[in-house]
């Protein structure tokens, strides 16, 4: 009888629990995968999607399952703060890249100095130089298309940064009409407009067809040519890993020398079930991973568990264009304008990206128009018209962590398998409200430039879905919940693989990273088994 169920036990099947489950069979070790959904195949999502009236709702082509609730569940998310943090999320084996944008960027050195160079917020304990080779070890799992030439940095030099020692495995893609006719405008005002880094490559890669652009990557890539983590999560299947659907952990168990000695999960009729392993990994996205570790009573000696909560809060604007550009071909989106990502400026207000979303503007067009009255001809003619005009800017901010910013178990409330649910904390704060006038004049230059029309001006703060700092990496066991190395300051075999972990969010999405820093945990945890 083995001594343990496993070598390596990750919760979590999610983009980064599928790839750290996946490289660590690469090494040899065995290892049991938990998701606490359900597996299902892509026609089945797909088919949700077309029968949906819903289109607006991402997460209603997916399970909504009273043992694993999401973030839209009733009930499951109290919000108690100024901020109403409703991301996307789901629960299935592969997680929310079922349903992303599949941005891939790469954070920048100094992204990672955030405090050392500009004296707010926090470093993290690791460089760039150190994590480099993981982000193409990432690229290339995920099949990352992008461009090996641009200064990311939107600086407008000419030269590739941050530094690559690898190519990306795929070229970018063509240029869409919209984004080429709103770089050749508004970029000729020194507005500096970079190619964005995406999961979507463009050729058949690794059993993939190359992307066709439907432009419904949100809710499901039709086809499976946008990456999701259910794709590495088959892999790591057939390289041996055992995988456990509808397992919803709720408790890490402690042994002697602070070691977690197990797991215990329940099914979705509540039957309790327990697994042991040398090692732990929690990969439960960054909502899930502090509950768990929260309700289990680990990893907290330093009472930042949950704390430092950080989402790219940010802000939109839709106008017509005077002329037609077609937006809705081709990628969701594909790049953006990042003038303001690096500078001294930091020191004062949060960084600045502006997205130009590329979605299909139709339905929202068309609701908008009919809540007015208009019908008939007279619709049809203005949904043609707008639709081809439509531009649609959505901004992120780089936010702080602050310990006030928290999630915790919810005191009364519990799911139906009786494990509490969430309760949230959010504010969002001066560092990123100084910013908002930059954002105000940069998009009456927009407007001005392209001759627009402004159709909505919301400048309210918004959800963008990059959970970050709920677990927070740092140097110190006194500030921080792991280390360098992902491993937890109070129990050394157990490691967290998560956006949860990062210190610093600067502005990019955090999942290509998440994905580099769970490969280089597996590989540290492979050299100690």
């Amino acid at each position: 009888m083995a001594d343990f169920d496993a070598d390596v036990i990750v919760i979590g099947s999610g983009a980064v629990g599928s790839n750290a489950a996946y490289e660590l069979a690469k090494q040899g070790l065995s290892v049991i995968l938990m998701e606490a959904g359900p597996r299902l195949p892509r026609w089945k999502i797909l088919q949700n999607f077309r029968a949906s009236p819903r289109k607006g709702n991402h997460n209603d082509p997916y399970p909504n399952l009273p043992y694993a609730s999401n973030s839209f569940t009733d009930g499951y998310l109290e919000n108690t703060g100024s901020f109403d943090l409703r991301p996307g999320m789901l629960r299935l084996l592969g997680g929310t890249t079922w349903h992303w944008a599949a941005a891939t960027w790469r954070f920048t050195p100094e992204d990672m100095k955030l405090n050392s160079l500009y004296g707010v917020g926090r470093d993290w304990p690791i460089g760039y130089d150190e994590l480099e080779p993981f982000y193409g070890l990432a690229e290339v799992e995920l099949g990352v298309a992008g461009s090996d030439t641009q200064d990311q940095s939107g600086q407008g030099r000419d030269l590739a940064y941050p530094p690559r020692s690898t190519p990306y495995p795929a070229p970018p893609e063509a240029d869409t009409y919209y984004f080429a006719r709103l770089r050749d405008r508004i970029g000729a005002e020194g507005y500096n407009f970079v190619h964005e880094p995406n999961a979507r490559p463009t050729v058949t890669y690794d059993g993939r067809p190359a992307c066709t652009g439907n432009n419904n990557c949100m809710p499901v890539c039709p086809i499976g040519a946008m990456y999701s983590g259910n794709m590495t999560a088959q892999k790591a299947e057939d390289e041996g890993v055992q995988i456990i659907t509808e397992a919803t952990a709720y408790n890490l168990e402690k042994g002697e020398g602070g070691k977690i000695v197990a797991v215990h999960y329940k099914t979705p009729d509540a039957e309790s079930h327990r697994l042991t392993a040398k090692y732990f990994m929690v990969a439960a996205n960054g909502f899930e991973t502090p509950k768990l570790l929260m309700i289990s009573d680990v990893a907290n000696s330093s009472d930042q568990v949950g704390r430092n909560l950080m989402d790219h809060s940010g802000m939109g604007l839709q106008f017509l264009a005077d002329e037609a550009l077609w937006p809705g071909r081709g990628p969701v989106q594909q790049g953006g304008i990042f003038n303001w990502r690096e500078g001294e400026f930091r020191r004062e207000h949060s960084a600045i990206k502006h997205a130009l979303s590329n979605n299909v503007p139709n339905k929202m067009i068309a609701e908008r128009l009919l809540a007015q009255g208009i019908v008939g001809t007279e619709l049809d003619e203005k949904i043609r018209d707008m639709s081809a005009r439509f531009v649609d800017v959505s901004t992120v901010f780089e936010m702080l962590p602050h310990p006030e910013n928290r999630l915790q178990p919810h005191a009364t409330r519990k799911d139906a398998l009786g494990i509490p649910t969430l309760s949230i904390n959010y504010d969002i704060d001066d560092y990123v409200k100084a910013a908002v006038p930059v954002v105000k004049e940069d998009y009456a230059n927009f407007v001005r430039i392209m001759g627009g029309e402004v159709i909505e001006d919301d400048t309210g703060f918004q959800n963008r879905d990059h959970i970050m700092g709920t677990v927070i990496m740092g140097d110190d066991p006194a500030t921080s919940v792991v280390n360098g190395e992902c491993r937890t300051w109070d129990h050394d075999n157990l490691f967290l693989a998560t956006t949860g972990v990062i210190p610093a969010s600067g502005l990019i999405n955090p999942t290509l990273t998440a994905v580099a820093l769970a490969i280089r945990s597996a590989q540290i945890i492979a050299k100690e088994i």
